[in-house]
């Protein structure tokens, strides 16, 4: 429990650092730096920003000069303050926090992939009965190359065996090096999402063996960014087939849910614990992208519109359309804590 609320803050404070960060860039006042929301249980001054700590410790804010997302009227056309800007300049300051959010998830897989990171053994566990690898493959075969691919970890294997046919794949088993041509066969298997989809399979199951890699500079840098693109292109997918109705609103979970799993997580070890830190910052990028009013997204929306047309968005409907956004992210969370309760408790 102690762990999810820390992580939580973290991600926040790093997201609201971005965007204190870009404000400052650009000149812009930050009045107030809190982290949680409601009732400020302690607040320190330093360099004119109020920093906070608040009561409820679901979210954050950054409040700048002549912004507050809690009355989108207020303004001031003071030279330090958020609407003297161009909507450019703003939209520099929204993407601070998405991309700060980035920047940390990047930051913890470049560490890992530097000092070790921990994945499967290509170690056979056990083949699947009537599969390529069953006439060939025996229990604690150790893959090492797949069509000349050394192989160094599960992950390996799976990206190895879809680039051409047969397989060529020598195995190290009692001490000898062989090498045996697999043919793969195409099966019928569902994703994350529940959607049948079609793979490629040898038909083979990991012993459960760990391996410690630690990779080159190069290599790290590819793994990272493969890895923060895979998390990335995970999420943005699953916010599309919610939007479109793919996935149903019972996969929605809230921060009871985050709070649940980020508790278990932690007690598999460090590296588990950082890489969930990790997930959890680039949704949170992600989703603060999403063009919904009350989020940076909708935000970035507003000032594009002023950029492209030369004037603001018409006061009226931008109140009717922040209120719209905080009612639907409200209700979102509702969901998702009903969700999250049932599933704990269900």
């Amino acid at each position: 429990m102690l762990s999810a609320i820390i992580i939580l803050s973290f991600l926040i404070f790093f997201h609201e650092l971005g965007h204190f960060t870009m404000a400052k860039l650009v000149g812009v006042k930050v009045e107030v730096f809190s982290i949680g929301f409601g009732k400020k249980l302690l607040c320190k001054e330093f360099r004119g920003t109020k920093w906070c700590l608040s009561a409820i410790p679901l979210g954050g804010y950054v409040q700048m000069k002549g912004q507050d997302d809690t009355n989108p009227l207020k303004t001031s056309n003071d030279p330090d303050s958020y609407n003297s800007k161009s909507p450019w300049q703003r939209i520099l300051i929204l993407l601070g926090g998405p991309g700060f959010n980035f920047l940390l998830a990047i930051i913890i897989y470049f560490s890992i992939a530097l000092t070790g990171w921990q994945k499967l053994a290509p170690i056979v566990g056990k083949t699947i009965p009537d599969t390529p690898a069953s006439k060939v493959l025996k229990p604690k075969d150790k893959i090492i190359e797949i069509n000349g691919i050394k192989i160094r970890s599960w992950d390996d294997i799976k990206n190895a065996i879809t680039i051409k046919e047969p397989v060529k794949i020598k195995v190290l088993r009692n001490g000898k090096i062989l090498e045996f041509k697999i043919k793969p066969k195409t099966e019928e298997v569902k994703n994350i999402f529940g959607e049948k989809i079609k793979r490629k399979i040898i038909g083979i199951i990991p012993s459960g063996d760990i391996v410690t890699i630690k990779y080159s500079l190069p290599e790290a840098v590819k793994v990272t960014f493969e890895k923060f693109i895979s998390d990335t292109t995970l999420i943005v997918k699953g916010v599309e087939k919610l939007i479109t109705g793919a996935v149903g609103l019972n996969t929605l979970s809230g921060p009871i849910g985050i709070v649940d799993v980020t508790a278990k997580v932690a007690n598999l070890g460090l590296q588990p614990l950082l890489f969930l830190t990790a997930l959890l910052s680039v949704n949170l990028g992600v989703l603060n992208l999403l063009p919904i009013p009350a989020l940076d997204g909708g935000h970035i929306i507003f000032n594009l519109y002023e950029a492209i047309f030369k004037r603001e968005l018409n006061e009226d409907i931008m109140v009717k359309l922040t209120i719209a956004g905080w009612v639907l992210l409200g209700g979102l969370m509702i969901i998702g804590m009903y969700n999250d309760l049932v599933r704990i408790f269900g």
